[in-house]
């Protein structure tokens, strides 16, 4: 690993911090809203995945019983 000392550490820490491009409040907006319309597709699949994976092992053992 390459020794460099503090001042060249601090300015390269610097550069690279400037590089950033922080999103803008409507990005971050549509983000958040994309990701809360995600979690509640994905809770709206697994609970009908539940249901159905229920009601099949419910009539498998009702027709065992």
């Amino acid at each position: 690993m390459a020794n460099t000392n503090p001042i060249q550490f601090i300015q390269q820490t610097r550069a690279e911090i400037a590089k950033i491009v922080w999103p803008t409040r409507r990005e971050t907006l549509l983000t958040t809203m994309m990701v809360f319309i995600m979690a509640a597709l994905t809770a709206v699949f697994f609970a009908l995945v539940d249901l159905a994976i229920r009601g099949g092992l419910q009539a498998v053992l009702n027709a065992f019983s």
